[in-house]
C-alpha cells in the first residue's frame, strides 16, 4: 500500500475514533479516499451559525507532502473565501505540513468562518466592509 493510501486510511481510522464536533469529514469512496466531502456547521456566534457549508476536499498524490486542495461550495460571503469557493488560508499553501491533517484543516477552516483574516483577503471589498463596519458585514453575512 502506498504511503498516500496508508496515510489517508489512517485518517479515516482517526475520524471515526473522534469525529469533529459541528463538522462532517468523509471520502466519497473508502477503497478511494481521493476526493472528500465535507460540511461545516457555522459555529455559534458567528454570522454563520445558522449555515451548513459544503466544501469539496481534493488530494493530491504526493499528500501528506502537498495540502488538500479546497473549495467551498456553498456560497458565502466572506473575506477569504470568494465566489468560486476557492479559499484562502495558510495552511493550505505556503504554511502546509505533513505534520497536519484533514481534521486539523477543517477545524482550521471552521476558525475561519468565525474570525476571518482581514490581512490575507481573496476579496478586498469584503475585508475593507468588515475592517470598515463589523456589524454591517456581519448582517450581509448572516445565512
Amino acid at each position: 500500500m502506498s504511503v498516500l493510501l496508508k496515510r489517508l486510511h489512517k485518517e479515516i481510522r482517526d475520524l471515526e475514533k473522534e469525529p469533529l464536533v459541528g463538522i462532517s469529514l468523509e471520502p466519497k469512496n473508502p477503497d478511494k479516499p481521493y476526493d472528500w466531502d465535507a460540511i461545516i456547521d457555522g459555529p455559534e456566534g458567528s454570522p454563520y451559525e445558522d449555515g451548513r457549508f459544503q466544501v469539496a476536499i481534493s488530494i493530491p498524490n504526493d499528500y501528506p507532502f502537498s495540502p488538500p486542495q479546497m473549495r467551498f461550495l456553498t456560497t458565502i460571503y466572506h473575506c477569504n473565501i470568494n465566489k468560486m469557493g476557492s479559499i484562502c488560508l495558510d495552511i493550505l499553501k505556503n504554511k502546509w505540513s505533513p505534520a497536519l491533517s484533514l481534521q486539523k484543516v477543517m477545524l482550521s477552516l471552521s476558525s475561519l468562518l468565525t474570525d476571518c483574516n482581514t490581512d490575507d483577503p481573496l476579496d478586498i471589498q469584503i475585508a475593507k466592509h468588515y475592517k470598515d463596519n463589523k456589524e454591517s458585514h456581519d448582517e450581509v453575512s448572516v445565512f
